[in-house]
């Protein structure tokens, strides 16, 4: 028997998703640039996706633009707005968090090579960024404040509305990457005072592959890659229809069905949390204790090779991550667990379990037990 608890890392599309998506790759296979019936037709149901994503934001149209992935829009957003503000105004300096995701911190460490002066925010032992750190690291000459909406490693949810009302106190355009968010939490970039926003379907039962990113009318952004000019100049290359398509139809059926996905999923995930500190010894759970993504459950244990701890959850029929799937295999802790506070002992025996929609207590009771009985052997061949 095989489990999957690793929903944060991708998730199966959804078969409502995919039927949605099928006549796009057989009838209707026009390419949207094309002036002809079926350019038109392809056309459309991008603007229809457009308009659908756009409304689930509680922005325009015009101002979604489609990528590849949560990790382009990422791209885009830093890249576009750092190269935009320092020719318009000579801003130079970038803030962002040191718990974001790799399309962030990697992104923003090529921009120091171009320059950029990165500046990180400090985080609380949660993972947490503070408003008013925020408001304190600004200055005439930052170009862009970036912190994760949800962190993916740790689930920690930060208090995004506050730190946009900084950036926009200050004007200065606030990006947050909400990879992981979307699939679990309303979205509404005025209410969080965003200017940009990215997602990507894979993360809420929708196609790899196709993400969107949100730019508020005005944010200063160039493209960051050449070509046509589709997606308002900002994104080049052929729409990718059947994938635009799956992810405004998984995104809307995500952004429906909130409360009750909440509720089924931060049950599994209460239990299994207070299930592993009780019964496994030298155990913390990583995030905040309530602050935190309904499926998402992190801990580190003391004395215990997360890798190996992996390896042997599959061996038992248990998919997990050790944090981020990026991050699978490396054998130095990662930047969230390293920028908490944890020492190398405890940051090395990392684990991340997200429940899905398949996910039961059943289940997770028999997890709980197994994953309870692998560390007791690992710690006991360590002695």
């Amino acid at each position: 028997m095989k489990i999957y608890l690793d929903y944060a890392a991708s998730t199966p599309v959804d078969e409502r998703v995919l039927s949605k998506m099928l006549p796009y790759f057989t009838e209707q296979y026009g390419n949207p640039s094309s002036v002809h019936w079926y350019g038109q037709q392809a056309e459309a149901a991008v603007e229809q996706a457009r308009s659908l994503v756009a409304s689930l934001l509680n922005a325009r149209a015009d101002e979604v633009v489609f990528t590849s992935c949560g990790t382009e829009s990422d791209n885009l957003a830093l890249r576009g707005v750092a190269w935009a503000q320092r020719k318009r105004r000579g801003a130079n300096h970038i803030l962002i968090s040191p718990v974001e995701h790799h399309a962030v911190l990697h992104t923003a460490q090529q921009l120091a090579e171009q320059g950029f002066e990165i500046e990180y925010l400090p985080v609380d032992e949660s993972g947490m960024v503070d408003p008013d750190d925020v408001r304190s690291a600004i200055r005439p000459g930052t170009a862009l404040v970036s912190a994760i909406y949800a962190n993916n490693e740790i689930g920690t949810i930060n208090p995004v509305g506050e730190i946009g009302k900084a950036c926009r106190e200050a004007g200065v355009p606030f990006h947050t990457d909400a990879v992981q968010a979307a699939a679990h939490l309303k979205m509404d970039v005025d209410a969080d005072n965003v200017d940009l926003l990215s997602i990507g379907a894979h993360k809420f039962y929708g196609p790899k592959g196709v993400g969107a990113l949100y730019v508020r009318q005005g944010t200063p952004i160039e493209a960051a890659q050449a070509g046509g000019k589709q997606e308002n100049g900002l994104r080049a290359g052929t729409h990718n229809v059947p994938y635009i398509v799956g992810l405004a139809e998984a995104f809307r059926l995500a952004q429906s069905t909130l409360q009750e996905r909440a509720q089924h999923h931060s049950a599994l995930r209460d239990y299994l949390l207070g299930n592993v500190l009780e019964n496994i010894p030298r155990a913390r759970v990583t995030g905040h204790p309530s602050r935190r993504l309904p499926n998402h459950a992190s801990f580190v244990f003391d004395n215990v090779d997360g890798n190996q701890l992996l390896m042997m959850l599959d061996i038992a029929g248990y998919a997990c991550s050790s944090g981020s799937a990026c991050k699978t295999g490396s054998p130095q802790p990662s930047e969230v667990l390293t920028a908490i506070g944890l020492a190398r002992h405890w940051a090395l025996g990392s684990l991340r379990v997200t429940t899905g929609r398949d996910s039961t207590p059943e289940l997770i009771e028999q997890f709980s037990q197994v994953l309870a009985e692998l560390i007791g052997r690992i710690r006991a061949a360590s002695q």
